[in-house]
């Protein structure tokens, strides 16, 4: 098994240097216009010898790419699968709203996560809930029990995001991979900080964070994250400065965009740290991680593009790579 890794990661090492660099986001920035920075990421490797349009084919093209040589180097490819749980649960809302809205246009599904979302839809529709996996067929009955009492899209959504992070952090804690552990406890971590500013400056109360924020969170206590957002946002900077997340304050005070940006940062700096592990499957973990982050910081430009967007407002979005 050790061999397979070591080869595995030697691949993996091979191909990092593939992968987009700070300077080639900034000559990304620099085209001038959409059409030209999509000629910009073809020249460069991205997805296969055609035009392209938009970057949704593309980057489809280009995960499809991607996961022909995961699945070529790794055997067991469920180890991956928490990376694509908010895909999935993200799927799982929007059958839901589709359900009880009468709406059936894919659009509002995310590609790239492990269940097809027609399988979701369909499962929701007809109540048939044991089509789903198992990790999602309770969540599945209990939101549509929500939904169908309420109405209330907000609700159903602060549920299923609940659960969607108990289910990684279960990923987690069950792995044998360090970097699943570490990666699913800063993921949960960050969401249940980005929850708690966001409610504090809405004025939520304390029930709306009771049920929200997950509570198995080891670096972060949730009970007084939730205590403390409830009563303001100067009561949460005031936590957040005893936590390891101190740093988040700061950002936060400057700026949304900031501090979303720090958050990515935390996620690339603990993922940067598997390219010298050559033994396990840690650093494939990592470059799938790497690939995703790639796909944010282009995703960002080319929306900017789109837009005619200033290109410091862009730049200010941009957060680490991978190389």
């Amino acid at each position: 098994m050790t061999e397979l890794y070591t080869y595995a990661v030697s691949r993996i090492h091979a191909i990092e240097s593939d992968l987009l660099s700070i300077n080639d986001i900034e000559q990304l920035i620099s085209c001038p216009n959409f059409a030209s920075a999509i000629k910009y990421l073809t020249e460069h490797g991205y997805g296969y010898d055609r035009v392209y349009s938009d970057f949704e084919s593309l980057r489809e093209d280009e995960t499809e790419k991607m996961w022909s040589l995961i699945n070529e180097l790794v055997s067991d490819k469920e180890v991956f699968e928490t990376i694509f749980r908010p895909i999935d649960f993200h799927n799982l809302k929007a059958a839901i709203k589709m359900v009880f809205t009468s709406e059936s246009s894919s659009d509002y599904f995310l590609k790239g996560g492990t269940i097809n979302p027609n399988i979701i839809y369909e499962a929701v529709k007809h109540k048939s809930y044991g089509d789903l996996p198992e990790f999602m067929q309770e969540t599945a009955k209990n939101a549509m029990s929500k939904f169908a009492k309420t109405s209330d899209g907000q609700e159903c959504d602060i549920y299923v995001d609940k659960v969607c992070l108990e289910t990684m952090l279960a990923d987690g804690i069950n792995s044998k991979v360090p970097i699943i552990r570490d990666y699913t406890e800063l993921y949960a971590a960050l969401s249940n900080i980005k929850i708690a500013v966001r409610g504090a400056k809405m004025l939520k109360p304390k029930q709306f964070f009771e049920d929200a924020l997950v509570d198995k969170c080891q670096s972060i206590n949730a009970d007084t994250l939730a205590s403390s957002a409830a009563k303001g946002i100067d009561e949460l900077y005031n936590y957040l400065e005893h936590t390891d997340y101190r740093d988040a304050v700061d950002k936060i005070k400057t700026s949304m965009s900031e501090f979303e940006r720090w958050t990515d940062n935390l996620i690339m700096r603990l993922i940067k740290n598997q390219k010298s592990n050559p033994f396990t499957i840690q650093p494939v973990f990592a470059y799938i991680l790497a690939k995703q982050n790639e796909f944010k910081a282009v995703q960002i430009v080319l929306a900017a593009k789109k837009n005619e967007l200033d290109n410091e407002f862009v730049r200010e979005r941009i957060c680490d790579l991978y190389v």
